[in-house]
């Protein structure tokens, strides 16, 4: 299924901040259905997701610090697209930079929208398998508080059930994963 594409009348355009990671805009419509008003929108490059699973079939994540919800969240390892980068390629350097493990086979998952009621941002997920644990410890960014953690498919949904703090788009990027594993038999 794709987005329909019923363009919106746009009748003004203001960009009140242009940021490192995304853009801030106001943008005055006209709604194909003839309704008007201000609609506010992050306008983001996009992510990309890794569900990275080992050869005993452990899924590896993170439990990262997210400031803006005060607390560790578990997360697949994900990363923002840069400018002209292939997602498959930004996914590559995240999943090495934050876990340590490299992944010799990759499988697209598909993408999906993160939060359309307020941004443009797409996910682009894959699935990471055939896993290298590599020799030296991961350099992560210095904005990364960062602990690896590996769990059975049953722990992490047990997690989820439970309500513990995970990410939206880890929590469908599992469950599209999942599909695809049990797909194989």
């Amino acid at each position: 299924m794709s987005v329909s594409n019923e363009p919106s009348e746009i009748l003004q355009r203001k960009l009140f901040y242009k940021g490192r990671k995304f853009d801030y805009e106001v943008i005055k419509l006209r709604l194909p259905n003839g309704v008007e008003g201000d609609w506010e929108c992050i306008r983001h490059p996009g992510g990309a997701l890794a569900v990275p699973v080992t050869p005993e079939g452990k899924f590896v994540l993170v439990k990262q610090y997210r400031f803006t919800v005060k607390g560790r969240l578990l997360e697949f390892p994900a990363g923002t697209v840069e400018p002209d980068e292939d997602p498959a390629e930004t996914i590559k350097r995240e999943i090495e930079e934050e876990t340590g493990y490299r992944a010799h086979q990759w499988q697209s998952l598909g993408k999906f929208i993160l939060a359309p009621g307020y941004s443009d941002e797409y996910i682009y997920a894959f699935l990471a398998r055939d896993l290298e644990k590599l020799a030296q410890p991961p350099q992560q960014d210095e904005d990364e508080d960062i602990e690896v953690v590996l769990m059975s498919g049953e722990e992490l949904e047990a997690a989820i059930v439970a309500g513990e703090p995970i990410d939206g788009k880890s929590i469908a990027s599992f469950y599209m994963a999942r599909a695809l594993l049990n797909s194989e038999g």
